[in-house]
């Protein structure tokens, strides 16, 4: 068994180093790059022209994604952390919850959008279980915003952790969107409970 452990533990290390260093390699200010990179691959959801919206979005690896593909199109990033200036990404230093949010947003797209990514995680506490929860809820309320500035073909990405909120998130998201996925990417730490929903297509309730 402890070999077992040691092996898995090595493979995991083994594995963000991977990823870490070809973050560097490539300029993306974070690993997480890969895993949108990844999931875009397989679901095909950003375009040149998309309009999309990147909540929690510092340090940038997603937004710098997006730039990449995005060339007609608007990117809108916004985190309660600052975030270093990126071509053709504006950012707002905003939280979810703030009343002004959705003006601000709507303000600036003007018209309906094709896709919210979402990649926000509460402040670690060291608590699993609570820290799991406390993003659940941030994932909640991401699918919220999400249906209210997606069209009707919109899609919604977002991460999310295995535990005892995930049900509630995941009956919401059913709620909202006609197709739900569970994906988790490669780049993603095979012991973590971090799983992405991929949500499409706006329900008309």
């Amino acid at each position: 068994m402890k070999k077992n452990r040691i092996s898995k533990n090595w493979l995991t290390q083994r594995n963000k180093e991977h990823y870490f260093k070809k973050a560097k390699v490539h300029g993306y200010r974070s690993r997480s790059a890969y895993k949108l990179i990844e999931m875009n691959n397989k679901f095909k959801f950003i375009k040149d022209k998309s309009f999309l919206l990147d909540l929690g979005s510092s340090p940038g690896g997603w937004s710098q994604v997006a730039s990449e593909i995005i060339k007609n199109g608007k990117i809108l990033a916004v985190d309660t952390i600052d975030m270093e200036k990126i071509k053709k990404v504006d950012f707002i230093l905003s939280d979810v919850n703030d009343k002004e949010f959705y003006d601000k947003v709507k303000k600036y797209f003007n018209k309906k959008i094709d896709v919210v990514i979402s990649d926000m995680a509460a402040n670690t506490t060291g608590n699993k279980n609570l820290d799991s929860f406390r993003t659940g809820e941030l994932c909640i309320k991401a699918i919220d915003i999400a249906k209210m500035v997606l069209n009707e073909n919109g899609i919604f990405v977002a991460k999310v952790f295995m535990g005892s909120i995930f049900t509630e998130i995941q009956e919401k998201a059913k709620k909202y969107f006609k197709k739900v996925i569970k994906y988790k990417p490669l780049s993603s730490k095979s012991e973590s409970k971090e799983i992405y929903l991929f949500c499409k297509d706006i329900l008309k309730i």
